[in-house]
This record gives structure tokens, sequence and C-alpha cells, in this order.
């Protein structure tokens, strides 16, 4: 077991994935810089302006009023371009915050699509699909937020130093001696921020996990009267989330009224010395007002950035999980010398073959299998035999431990995974459908399907009578896993799919389960036409349906214990003539 990352290891590694991500509009953020430059530039000229108009004033009927007209032109002027900068700023901010996020989610989305199987059984998909949208809008969030506000203020700070050094050097040293209080404060408050922010971002994941499987197994949440249960679950996540986020917020919160207190400590030490200054003779009138002014910048950014801070602490907590599921292994790639299997024999070979799910539970052991090129092959066994699991391996959703998997003489593990699927046709109970037409359901797996090949695959199939009674027929659209649709014609639509395409070899798995007797009679000569001269794999619970198999595995514990054809085995009054005689007793 890997050894689990520090938190402050994770900050460091999120850091460098997000700094990575943002070199790429480096052009677009160094434009943003410039720009942010600008703004603050022309703020700090502002307090000189006005303290050089302060001085115009002289006394009692004594205003140099053409000095004082000038100086408001130029702070016109000054403040038109200061909102322009800043417009351009927000503008180019937005534009490379919601493009870094989009590339983001690009790779999330790509990395899903090559997760090995075993990650996606292990993970909810309520809590990968919470990372790659609320995560990262949370992130988008921070981020903008880091954009819009950390190089202003960054550059106010230094602006406001290099102006108040200007006009008064000790006035200043009393600010920067006074500054590093807000500074700790602020760090101090981040660094334990983000461990409450990253339970907060886990705690919502799991509780998105939960309303996605409750959404998606509804009937069955009602059917079996769970939904008590399923409400105290949710309750007792809920609460969680509730504690979880009041801490991080509470916390995070102090970060700005113990800045601000520093930063009137600030204010007002600059007023005492400032007067003093001002009485003394070492400081104008207007000097002072301008010196005020820059202390009330100087510490505005700091209030600013403690609440970037904190925010960011959030960002990086969800940033962090979503780089977490970009930088999960991805399944093994075909390598560059790959055989491409083009059109299958169906000779199908299984020596030696161990394959389990964790390593301290044993399902499959020294498994061997030989099948001959168009053999129609029935499995059958008790449930968690290994049946589904043959099939996993067959189309290789996982690889085998030990042992080989062969067909027509090539290791599978040696042949690239998108050939040896184009080779099989799968039909399974439980059915797959996307969003879109009825069409586009059909023709997944031979997207160039002429019209008449389309009607000639659900005639066979027998779902063109119902498809012909749809509103509009093929062109029906439907909702994503067939919603409106019966769990039977779904099955047919499925079925219609294998149709079309023909590969060399099938697999069948209980692919007539949800459909009416008289249909499925008239689907098994369909299939039984379909069969013929191909490689077929038959998972069946209904041993009435595998009569005309050509070899019928019993599988038990992992193990072919029986082999043969449904006379000879009745006949050897084992395991599979007690399963078949118990599915027809009276």
């Amino acid at each position: 077991m890997s050894k689990k990352k520090e938190p402050g290891y994770d900050r460091k590694r999120t850091l460098r994935l997000i700094l990575a991500h943002i070199g790429s509009y480096k052009w677009g953020l160094a434009v943003s810089i410039l720009l942010a430059a600008v703004s603050v530039a022309l703020t700090l000229y502002i307090p000189l302006l006005v303290g050089d108009a302060i001085d115009c004033i002289i006394g009692a009927g004594n205003v140099d009023f053409a000095a004082i007209a000038k100086i408001l032109v130029k702070i016109a002027v000054s403040t038109g371009l200061i909102a322009a900068a800043q417009w351009l700023m927000n503008a180019l901010n937005n534009r490379i915050t919601y493009r870094i996020v989009r590339d983001i989610r690009n790779e999330a989305f790509e990395k899903i699509e090559r997760l090995p199987l075993a990650y996606l059984d292990a993970h909810p998909s309520g809590e990968i699909v919470s990372r790659v949208i609320a995560d990262t809008d949370t992130f988008a969030d921070g981020l903008l937020m880091g954009f819009t506000q950390l190089f202003s203020g960054a550059a106010t700070i230094l602006g406001t130093i290099g102006f108040m050094l200007s006009i008064h050097p000790g006035i200043t040293l009393v600010v920067l001696l006074v500054t590093p209080l807000s500074l700790f404060a602020a760090a101090f408050i981040a660094k334990h921020t983000y461990d409450m922010f990253r339970l907060q971002t886990e705690t919502r994941g799991e509780q998105t996990s939960l309303i996605d499987e409750m959404i998606g197994g509804q009937k069955v949440v009602q059917a079996f009267g769970y939904e008590e249960r399923s409400q105290k679950k949710f309750d007792e996540i809920n609460e969680r989330l509730r504690k979880a986020s009041l801490r991080a917020i509470f916390f995070s919160s102090i970060t700005n009224p113990s800045t601000r207190f520093v930063n009137s400590v600030v204010y007002a030490g600059v007023a005492l010395t400032g007067a003093l200054a001002a009485i003394s003779g070492g400081l104008s009138v207007g000097g002072l007002s301008c010196f005020l002014s820059y202390a009330n910048q100087y510490t505005k950014p700091f209030n600013e950035i403690s609440g970037v801070i904190t925010e960011l602490q959030n960002a990086l907590a969800c940033a962090a999980r979503v780089f977490d599921l970009i930088e999960e292994p991805a399944q093994i790639p075909d390598s560059h010398d790959a055989r491409v299997l083009e059109k299958a024999e169906g000779r199908v070979e299984l020596e030696h073959v161990c394959f389990s799910y964790t390593p301290e539970k044993k399902l499959i052991e020294d498994f061997n299998l030989k099948v001959e090129p168009g053999q129609r092959v029935a499995i059958v066994g008790p449930t968690g035999c290994g049946k589904t699991t043959l099939i996993n391996l067959l189309m290789r959703f996982y690889d085998v431990n030990s042992g080989s998997i062969k067909v027509d003489g090539g290791d599978i593990r040696e042949t690239t995974r998108a050939s040896l699927r184009q080779n099989f046709g799968m039909v399974l109970q439980d059915t797959w459908l996307r969003s879109g037409t009825i069409r586009d359901n059909i023709v997944t797996g031979k997207p160039d399907a002429t019209d008449e090949e389309i009607v000639a695959a659900a005639k066979a199939s027998h779902a063109h009578s119902f498809i012909r009674r749809l509103p509009d027929g093929y062109n029906t659209v439907i909702g994503e896993d067939g919603g409106g649709l019966s769990q039977g014609q779904k099955q047919l639509l499925c079925i219609t799919r294998v149709m079309l395409c023909l590969p060399p070899m099938l697999i069948l798995d209980e692919a007539t389960s949800s459909i009416d007797t008289r249909t499925e009679l008239r689907i098994q000569k369909a299939f039984a036409e379909m069969m013929r001269g191909r490689t077929s794999f038959i998972v069946a619970h209904r041993l009435s349906t595998i009569r005309e198999a050509d070899m019928i595995i019993v599988m038990k514990d992992g193990h072919i214990i029986e082999t043969g054809k449904h006379e000879e085995l009745l006949a050897k009054g084992g395991f599979y003539a007690s399963l078949y005689r118990s599915q027809f007793a009276h």
C-alpha cells in the first residue's frame, strides 16, 4: 500500500501542476500583469495629485485655481485610464481562467476514458462527477479571484512602498515594521484551513455520490422501502458536511479581521508619526494627506489578499482532488508492435488462467479451455462462480493475473484492444443506451450502416415492429439509458446493435432475460442463425436455452467441474444434472 501523502506535499504538488497549466497562457498572463501595474501606478499617482492640489490652497483668498484645474484634468484622465485597464484586465483574467479550467476538465474526461475498469468499479460515479464538475468550478472561482486581486494587491503594496519612500522614508519604516504581523496572521490561518477545506470537498463528493446513486436507483429505493434509511444516510453525510464547512469557513473568516486589526495599527502609526512630522515642518499638509491615502491603499490589499489566500486554500483542496483523478494510472496502453486482429477465425484458448479482483480473495484458478472456430459454448454455474468475470477477461476489460488467453493463436495482451473488441459482439443482461435517436443507438458499432441494413437488423431482432410504432420511428429521441422504453425494448435494441455488426465472435450474457416468451422463441431462432459459423459464448441461467450448445462448461468456485453436451451431462448425473432438474422440479 502506498504511503499517504502529507497535506503539505499535496499543496506543493497541486501548486506545481496549476502553475504548469497557467504556463500555457504566459503571454496573456504577462499582459494581465502589465495592465495591473498600469492600473496600480495610476491609482497611486492620484493621491500625489490630490496632495499637490491641497498645497495649492495656501490660505483664505490665496488659492491657485489655474493649477488646481490642471490637476483635476490629470485626475480625470487617470481615472478613465484606470477604468479601461481594470476592465481589460478582468476580461483577460476571465478568459485565461476558464481556458485553464476547460483544459483541466478535458484532461479529466480523457483520463476517465482511459482509466482501467478496476478504478471505475472501486469509485462511485457520483464521486467522480463531483471532482470533474463541482470541484473544478470551485477551483475556477479561487483562480479567478487570485488573478483579479493577487496581482493588483501585490503591485499596490510594492507601489505604495515606493511612493511612500519618496515622500518620507522615516514614516515608511514604521509601516514596514508593523506589516509582518499581518502576513504572519494570514499565513498561520491559511496553513491550518487547507486540511479543513480538503475534508469539506471530500464530504461533498461523498454526498454527490449518494444523491447520484439514489436518483439512478429510485425505483429500487421505492420498491424496497429504502427511503427512510436513505434519508438517514443523507442526513448523516449532510451533518458531517455542515460541520466541516462551518469549521473551514469559521477559521478562514478569522483572517480578514486579524489583518484589518494590524492594518488599523499601521494607519494609526502613520497618522501619529505623520502629524508629528508635519508639526515639525518635515512634511507639508498635502504630503500628510497623500501619506494617509497611501497608508490606506497599502493596507487594503492585505485585507483582499488574506481573503484570496483563504479562498485559494479551498481552490487548492478542490484542485488536488481533480489532479488526483488526472494522475491516476491509465490502463496499460497497447504496445507499439501489438497485433491488429482483422477478421478473426474464432479459435479461443485459455491456458492456466488465474485471476482475482483482490489478492486476498481467489476467484479463477488454473482455468483451461479450448474453443474451435464456430463452436457454441454455454457457460453455466451458480452465482459468483466466475461466469461474468470470464467474459471480462475475454474482452480484456481486465487482464489475467497469470496464464494466457489466445485468439487465433495470439495472446490477447499482445493484441490491440480496439481490434480485439471489434471481433466480439456483446449482448448483456444490463442494457446500455445513450441519449440520442434510436438510429444513433443501433449504429454504435457500425456508424456507416445504411437505412436498409438498420431495418434488416431490427427485423431480425424483432425490434422493427415496436420502433415503427414510436412517434418518429428510427428518429425518435430517447433519454439516457433508454428512458421511456421498457426493459424488453431496450434489450431488443442492444440485440439489434449486434445483429447489425455481425462480428465473428459473440458473447450473450442472459441476452433475452427481459423479453416475453413468444418474442424470446423468435429471437432464439435469429440467434441460432446469427451464431452459425461464429464462435459464441453463452452465459445462461435458464438451462432450457442452451440445449443446442456444442459444449456446456459447468463452473463452480472459479473452476470447470464438468464439460460436455446437454444429454451427456444429464446422463452423468452430476452438478449440471442437479441444476437442470432443480429448474424443472414440480
